[in-house]
Parts: C-alpha cells; sequence; structure tokens
C-alpha cells in the first residue's frame, strides 16, 4: 500500500512483507493447514487510521468452528500434545516464542495497522509482552504437579492417596481489539503448557496478528490441531464456540456485557469460564507528590493506546489541596498525546479502532457535556480520515453521570476531587468494576492503607497499568471470574483429580 494523505498528515506506506500478508486468500489454520470457510462471507480489514479498506477476513459458519473443535478434541484425546513429555512442550512454546521474536518488526508494523496503535507502541509493549507471556508460561510445562495426601480416617499406609493436576481439555479461546497479538499470548500460553489444545478466536476488528501467529504455530512444529485459528463474527462464530459440546473450556476477554452473555450460555453445559471483563479504574492522587511527574503519569493511565485498555485510568482523584493544579497539569500533559497515523514514527497515540468506537466516545463525550461536565480539553475529532479522537479530560463530575459510571473504552478522563482517605476509597468503590487502580504518594503508610480498602484486583503505587506474566491478573465484582497469568493463569486450564488405592 502506497502513502495515504491524510489533510497534511500520511500514514506511510506498508512494507513489502504486510502488503504480502493482506493479499493472502482469507482462510483458517484448522489441524495444521489453511482452509477455506463452508460459507462465502467475509469481513472487511480496515486501517483505522485511513478509515480505508485493506484486505479480507474468512466469515466462519457454525460448521467451521465445529470442524476445529472436533480437529482440537481428536488432538487431545490422542495424546499427541498432553502425553509429549513436559520438557517437549516446553521446547516447543519457547520456539515459538523465538519465532514471534524473529520477526517482531513485521509483528508491530502489523498490529499498529489493523489496531491503529502506533507502531512504536506496539514494538515495545505488544511484542515483547507476547514473548515474555510464551516464555514464561513455557517454563510451567514441566513444573505442573500434584501432592500425596495420607487419608484421615485410614490407618498409616492402609491407603495410598494422591492428586493429580491434568490438562482440562479443549479450550476455546475469544480475545478483544485492543492488544490482539499479546491478548492470544495470554490465551494460549497457559493452555498449551497445561497440555490443551485449543481454538482461538481473534476479534473481528483485528486478526491478522493471530492469523500470522498461525504460520508460526506450523513453523515451531506443534502437532496438528493443537492450535487452531478461526476468524468470524462473535455473534456466530463465538457463540458457535461457547456451545459446543467438546469444548471443555471458555476463556473471554471483552466486554462486561458479552462476558454476562457468554458465562450464561457456558452454564448449559457447565464448561469452566475464565472472563477479564471491563473496567472504570481509579487513579487516586495524594497531595505529596511531585506534580509534573504525577501528572504525566495519569494523563498515561488513560491515553496509552487511546484509552483502549481495561484497566484505562479513567476516573482521576485529586486532593483538594492540588486539585486546581494537578488539573492544570493533566491537561498540559494531554498535549504529548494528540492521535497521528499509527505508522508515523512520531506517534505516541493513534486513532481508535473502528468507526463503532469512535462514535461511542464521541457520544459518551456529548452526553457527559449535556450532563453539566465541563471539557477542559479535547471533546473532539481532529478534522482528518481515520478514527482520531482528541485527549479528552472532563471536570465538574458527578457520580451520576454516565461518563462517570460507565466504561467508555476511549481517551476520556474525568477529574474528581477529595479530601480524605475514607472519602476517596468509598468514591473508588463505588462502581460495578473492580479491575484496577492506582494510588500516587511518597507516603508508603497512605499507599498500604488505600490497597487494603480499594476493592480491585491489582493496585499499583506510583504508575499504573504495569502488567507482568508471573503476577495474577484478573478482577472483582463485574471485572470478570479468575485469574490470568502467573502460576493461577496456568491452573485455570488444569482440574484436578483424587486418586485413593487401598493397599
Amino acid at each position: 500500500m502506497r502513502p495515504v494523505e491524510l489533510q497534511g498528515w500520511t500514514q506511510p506506506a506498508y512494507s513489502p512483507a504486510v502488503n504480502r500478508l493482506l493479499g493472502r486468500r482469507p482462510a483458517h489454520f484448522i489441524d495444521n493447514e489453511w482452509v477455506e470457510s463452508t460459507g462465502n462471507a467475509q469481513i472487511e480489514v480496515i486501517d483505522p487510521s485511513t478509515s480505508k479498506i485493506i484486505g479480507h477476513i474468512a466469515d466462519a459458519t457454525a460448521e467451521d468452528i465445529d470442524r476445529a473443535v472436533r480437529a482440537a478434541r481428536a488432538a487431545f484425546d490422542d495424546g499427541r500434545w498432553s502425553g509429549l513429555p513436559p520438557i517437549r512442550r516446553e521446547a516447543a512454546i519457547n520456539r515459538l516464542a523465538d519465532l514471534i521474536e524473529a520477526n517482531a518488526d513485521e509483528f508491530a508494523e502489523l498490529e499498529a495497522i489493523d489496531n491503529g496503535k502506533p507502531r512504536a507502541m506496539a514494538a515495545a509493549v505488544d511484542v515483547p509482552g507476547t514473548v515474555a507471556q510464551l516464555r514464561y508460561m513455557a517454563g510451567w510445562a514441566t513444573k505442573i504437579s500434584g501432592e500425596v495426601v495420607d487419608p484421615l480416617s485410614a490407618p498409616t499406609g492402609a491407603f495410598h492417596g494422591y492428586v493429580r493436576r491434568e490438562p482440562i481439555g479443549v479450550a476455546g479461546q475469544i480475545i478483544p481489539w485492543n492488544f490482539p497479538l499479546l491478548m492470544a499470548a495470554l490465551k494460549i500460553a497457559p493452555a498449551l503448557a497445561a497440555g490443551c489444545t485449543l481454538v482461538l478466536k481473534p476479534a473481528e476488528q483485528t486478526s491478522l496478528t493471530a492469523l500470522r501467529l498461525a504460520d508460526m504455530v506450523l513453523e515451531a512444529g506443534f502437532p496438528a490441531g493443537v492450535v487452531n485459528v478461526v476468524t468470524g463474527d462473535g455473534r456466530i462464530a463465538g457463540d458457535a464456540l461457547v456451545r459446543h459440546p467438546l469444548v471443555d473450556k471458555i476463556a473471554f476477554t471483552g466486554s462486561t456485557e458479552v462476558g454476562k452473555i457468554i458465562n450464561r450460555t457456558a452454564t448449559d453445559t457447565l464448561k469452566r469460564v475464565t472472563l477479564e471483563l471491563g473496567g472504570k479504574s481509579p487513579v487516586i492522587v495524594m497531595p505529596d507528590v511531585e506534580l509534573e511527574s504525577a501528572a504525566a503519569g495519569a494523563a498515561g493511565a488513560i491515553f496509552f493506546n487511546a484509552g483502549q485498555v481495561c484497566v484505562a485510568g479513567s476516573r482521576l482523584f485529586a486532593h483538594r489541596d492540588i486539585y486546581d493544579r494537578f488539573l492544570d497539569g493533566v491537561v498540559d500533559a494531554s498535549k504529548a498525546w494528540t492521535p497521528r497515523p499509527s505508522l508515523d514514527p512520531t506517534a505516541r497515540m493513534g486513532p481508535v479502532v473502528s468507526r463503532e468506537q469512535h462514535e461511542r466516545v464521541l457520544r459518551y463525550i456529548d452526553e457527559g457535556r449535556r450532563a453539566g461536565a465541563t471539557v477542559m480539553t479535547g471533546g473532539d475529532a481532529p478534522a482528518a480520515e481515520g478514527y482520531y479522537l482528541n485527549p479528552t479530560v472532563l471536570a465538574d463530575v458527578n457520580p451520576q453521570m454516565s461518563v462517570v459510571r460507565e466504561e467508555i473504552f476511549g481517551p476520556v478522563v474525568v477529574v474528581q476531587r477529595f479530601d480524605d482517605l475514607d472519602e476517596v476509597a468509598a468514591a473508588a468503590n463505588d462502581t460495578a468494576f473492580g479491575l484496577g487502580a492506582s494510588i500516587w504518594t511518597r507516603d508508603l503508610s497512605v499507599m498500604h492503607r488505600l490497597a487494603a480498602k480499594v476493592r480491585a484486583g491489582t493496585v499499583w503505587g506510583n504508575c499504573h497499568g504495569v502488567l507482568d506474566a508471573a503476577l495474577p491478573f484478573g478482577g472483582y465484582k463485574q471485572s470478570g471470574v479468575g485469574r490470568e497469568q502467573a502460576r493461577q493463569g496456568l491452573e485455570a486450564y488444569t482440574e484436578l483429580k483424587s486418586v485413593i488405592i487401598q493397599l
């Protein structure tokens, strides 16, 4: 693709490698083969930086999902993956990580084009994070263990009791559009390490890196049927995957509304479910902070990835003593997040992912304005093609406003003042969500006291949104069910079996 002019902005030309990928015939990756869909429908691939159609992907039918699930089922049941020596599973996952790292530039460009995030950000965050998830979980493949337990009601030596931890079976995995490659790794890495087989359905808006990941799966030498990638609309393909009777577990990351539907549907067959859902994360700033750096941190907490982050710091609470100065600081810091095309080397924030998301965010801003919120900066879209939004700071808000209560998933932050710890803890917890929160202070006593009070799955101190594969991640309340990453993320793909043998 040649450079696209955007009323003074230019989306640089795509690389030859990416152009070749975009020109491939739409297909699913099933049983280590690229196969055409049983239907004729396709989904347009749109570059959010230009709003132009740049390719197509296959739109799966229920029959396509069934084929993929049956391939995964056969691969699990015959033990071609779960029966391998754990060190061979570890080696295969590490080979996959090595291949992604070797093709890091291509993955970063592809992610930027498909999602709209700056290529530099994808190269610094998404691709290394993907590699880290795979390598971390690869190590767990050789460390899964059970335990020996003496039955309490029998004489010593009369019975031999032990507990096995076994792979759960076939996993159906549905990932979101905000971090497509990283979310794919977050799902497949623990499943593979545990010995499961899987069907991955990427978001229909951003499937390109998942399809390229399938190429790497083939090159890494995974047995047929272990990893299957099927693209398509969630209402058809996703629903068929959740309902399929041969799927043992569903892992979903996305909106709370869709997560509730999946949870209800999975109940019909009592599938195991992991859900990582929405958030409305508080950022609490105490009066002892260094204002400039804390304001820059608060701006990054919401404007990173154009606010399309489940843990985005979308509710900012500044202590009354510094409220006015801190608000000015955040407004000033927002200037560094002016959106640019995703392949622009100077870009720090790109467009949002789609026209639908663009309209959704603007609608929320309008609702906030009508309800009495003051737009301190932003609140509009640049006069350019593509789905750009200016970083937006809203003041004079109250807890009843939709911009305060509901997840916007865009570059919009609401700023409120507080007086004491109990007050701000209550305000931070006054939400249906509980995914993340951050506390900014030099006082360690305040830090720990607030961290204990805030009901969220992750609490950061003097930073925001820092995730690590070795730490569990998930939410309280309507932000999800279960945990991903760390040992807990691996164990979510296992079942426990008690064995009692009379001697």
